[in-house]
């Protein structure tokens, strides 16, 4: 009897534990349903609007950048260099002197030459008098001829041997690297100096043979190089090649750009935007007003519910071509629409939101845009 009134006085207890927790949370959950069904307070949000923008077309690519005039400078002779006359970077004209060889022994093998030639002109004249009064055959006045002008010949040649010993800037332009010592000797062949010429200077792309229709040369180009990344060069395509790539299926496009400051150098890598002379109006919107994923692009207009509150609208969009930090939206967004511009990944489809700023300046709008009447 007394154990089964200490079994019940456990039973009892556990109950009023037991119901005294499970009270306990039912209070919390009620709690937690209450403030799940408060309003969220809106998400602040940056906000601008889809502008609607005149672009001219483009194909992008990527080159490198060429000299017009671009050698290495060597001797074709051998010899001491006695006179250098350049600094490294120098900017020079076509026939300034760069490097004199030691040329003693030619210049006296010019002078023996011109002794020669000297005498053998003597000699034809004196021939050349007596012919007419039959004092010498015709033979002789033709060997007196023919000597003269090998005499002649041979100081041409020396002329000719005298003169490589002079390096000259084959044209107008910017001096590299200085590659000789005054005194040193060089062999055949030797690297004396690179020069480029550098305004204007080419830029050498590929497109592929499917866009060989869509350009043609005198088509304007926008060059940029990661050497200046916020500067964009001006050109025109000045030669087109003849054949396709059978490897590749590209073709070979040649630009030729302005370059006064010679900010750009042979060998850069360039990105080349080629522009044609139609243009069309496109609905553009910023970049980071995109979101990009496997299952589509889409965007968050931001509309007005029939409390006249703000909320997003996710809406799928089909993007184009993006240049200059926008975006081309082909569908479903039209001009004038607002869009959440950042922060897009904290945002939920129907949101409340209040807008913190709104770009409407078309700011960030491209260089080779402007903005298109409706």
């Amino acid at each position: 009897m007394r154990t089964a009134s200490r079994f019940v006085i456990v039973i009892v207890v556990l109950a009023v534990v037991l119901g005294g927790i499970f009270g306990y949370k039912m209070y919390q959950f009620g709690q937690m349903k209450e403030m799940l069904s408060q309003p969220q307070p809106p998400a602040v949000i940056e906000a601008t609007s889809a502008k609607q923008l005149s672009w001219t077309p483009s194909l992008k690519s990527v080159g490198s950048v060429t000299a017009i005039n671009g050698v290495q400078i060597a001797n074709e002779v051998p010899g001491v260099a006695s006179d250098v006359r350049f600094e490294s970077g120098d900017r020079v004209e076509q026939g300034d002197i760069l490097v004199r060889l030691d040329s003693e022994v030619d210049e006296a093998a010019l002078r023996t030459r011109r002794a020669e030639a000297r005498l053998a002109r003597q000699e034809f004249e004196r021939v050349e008098d007596l012919l007419p009064r039959k004092a010498v055959s015709q033979s002789q006045y033709d060997e007196a001829e023919a000597n003269l002008a090998a005499a002649q010949a041979r100081v041409k040649e020396a002329e000719a041997q005298l003169a490589k010993k002079t390096l000259r800037a084959p044209f107008n332009g910017t001096l590299g690297l200085r590659l000789v010592d005054q005194g040193e000797y060089l062999p055949t062949g030797s690297p004396v100096v690179e020069i480029n010429m550098l305004d204007p200077i080419y830029v050498d792309y590929t497109v592929s043979e499917k866009e060989l229709s869509n350009i043609d040369v005198g088509h304007a180009v926008n060059v940029t190089v990661a050497a200046v990344p916020n500067e964009v060069f001006d050109g025109e395509i000045s030669a087109i090649n003849s054949s396709v790539s059978p490897e590749s299926r590209t073709v070979r496009v040649r630009a030729t750009i302005d370059n006064p400051n010679r900010v750009l150098r042979p060998g850069m890598f360039a990105t080349v935007q080629t522009l044609r002379p139609e243009s069309r109006n496109v609905v553009t919107v910023p970049r980071t007003a995109i979101s990009f994923n496997t299952y589509g692009d889409f965007v968050f207009v931001v509309t007005e519910n029939e409390n006249g509150e703000l909320i997003t609208e996710r809406r799928s969009v089909e993007t184009g071509e993006v240049r200059d930090g926008r975006v081309e939206v082909k569908t479903n967004l039209k001009a004038g629409e607002r869009v959440v511009a950042t922060g897009l990944l904290r945002l939920r489809a129907g949101q409340r939101v209040e807008i913190k700023s709104e770009n409407t300046d078309g700011s960030q709008d491209g260089g080779n845009s402007k903005e298109a009447g409706n």
